[in-house]
């Protein structure tokens, strides 16, 4: 199926197989370019719908490991965009970091709000983010209402 939104210059295409969906992702790093019949040349971005490009902060998760070692447990979830460091606000001197890491990624599944990275427990933290459990991990509950 095929549905276009004219005021936000959208097209969905809607398919039945992820797999597919996921591999022209991942095969077009979630970009191409469209040429107009004017010979205009435009960058079209490629992404799940209801998934999409998200900021994901990350907390917990101390200054000295590598921003590498991020990028490698997050690379299942999606394609990694860009990652900096959030600072307190911009009315102090300095701009100081303040332990939060921004991670600008485009889905492919739900990063769960809790996992471990470099043997570091931290949290994650993202708009239309699923309610993960606490104890088991799985999204869909909390930990109060856990099954395991």
């Amino acid at each position: 199926m095929i549905q276009t939104d004219g005021t936000k210059r959208q097209v969905y295409i809607k398919m039945t197989d992820i797999e597919g969906v996921q591999d022209i992702i991942q095969g077009t790093c979630g970009q191409a370019e469209y040429k107009h019949t004017n010979g205009e040349i435009s960058t079209v971005s490629i992404n799940m719908a209801g998934m999409g490009t998200r900021k994901l902060r990350i907390a917990k998760l101390p200054p000295e490991v590598a921003e590498d070692t991020l990028r490698a447990s997050l690379a299942q979830y999606g394609i990694i965009l860009f990652v900096t460091e959030e600072t307190w606000v911009q009315t102090y001197r300095y701009a100081v970091a303040n332990g939060i890491r921004q991670v600008e990624m485009t889905l492919t599944k739900h990063i769960p709000s809790h996992m471990t990275i470099a043997g570091h427990r931290v949290l994650t933290s993202y708009d239309g983010q699923p309610l993960t459990c606490y104890g088991c991990g799985a999204i869909g509950h909390m930990y109060h209402a856990c099954p395991n």
